[in-house]
């Protein structure tokens, strides 16, 4: 049986599990100071590939946290290491974010915003620039044949006046023009989850996903082997887990119920220890 008091790494997702949108959930801070504390580790896992790394950082400072890179892993990071670890492309056409076309360029991956006829891979995120050229562009490189890889499949992305279309919404669009579906790389495939374990140098055994969506944050645990936590803090409700086919191993109002959980397995497996050495 999964115990939460036994995880030393916690795969975090952002938007809906530490904050919405710009509002910093009050029980963030308290519970990454308590990791910390504790010798354990977090990692902030976010599918939203229209910011970098450094954004991130720059966001959460701007709420009080403190935060370094090498505790982010995003969409874009699994995306650079899947493209460089895969076939060579002579040309990615990158429908996104300037910011998201940046890291791909200074990871060494040869990028355009032109359809050019070099083009052989279309790679798209989620777009906060979008124009309609982009559309247009890309219904033209996939009726050519080129390659077609997202970042992330998120139908939407939450903001306090409620949700815009994300990188899913847009590549549902794109379907329905050209009948072409991207391979997917951010949750809820595992390469995230694999990527964080590895770089944090922790087990499956000792780690855990927590979330506030089904089918992205816990489908991306339960795929890459680890336990998972799904939060009703942001867009996900009990009657999604109710017709979900994947199950959660726990659930939780909040990152704080799940706080006082682990923190109150972690004291009573010291006092059981204690009691033994007595």
């Amino acid at each position: 049986m999964a115990r939460l008091g036994d995880k030393e790494l916690f795969l975090l997702d952002m938007d809906g599990t530490i904050y919405l949108d710009r509002d910093l959930f009050p029980w963030t801070i308290p519970f990454l100071e308590a990791v910390k504390r504790n010798g354990c580790k977090y990692r902030f896992l976010t599918n939203n590939s229209s910011k970098s790394g450094q954004d991130y950082i720059n966001k959460l400072a701007g709420m009080g946290v403190h935060a370094v890179r090498e505790e982010f892993v995003t969409s874009v990071d699994a995306l650079i290491a899947d493209l460089l670890s895969g076939p060579a492309y002579r040309l990615c056409y990158v429908f996104g974010t300037k910011s998201f076309q940046g890291q791909l360029r200074a990871a060494g991956i040869p990028v355009t915003d032109r359809r050019e006829d070099k083009v052989d891979c279309l790679v798209i995120g989620f777009d906060t620039e979008l124009a309609f050229q982009k559309l247009e562009d890309a219904c033209i490189l996939l009726n050519r044949g080129v390659d077609f890889i997202a970042a992330n499949p998120d139908w939407v992305c939450p903001t306090w006046y409620g949700s815009v279309p994300d990188c899913g919404s847009v590549c549902e669009m794109l379907f329905r023009a050209t009948g072409r579906r991207p391979r997917v790389i951010g949750k809820p495939q595992p390469a995230m989850a694999r990527l964080a374990m590895a770089r944090a140098g922790v087990p499956p055994e000792k780690t855990v996903m927590v979330g506030d969506r089904l089918y992205t944050d816990i489908t991306a645990g339960f795929n890459a082997g680890v336990d998972t936590a799904f939060v009703l803090s942001g867009e996900g409700t009990l009657a999604d887990l109710e017709s979900s086919e994947v199950k959660p191993t726990w659930v939780f109002d909040s990152l704080a119920a799940l706080h006082r959980a682990w923190e109150e397995e972690r004291a009573e497996s010291a006092r059981q220890i204690e009691e033994k050495s007595v």
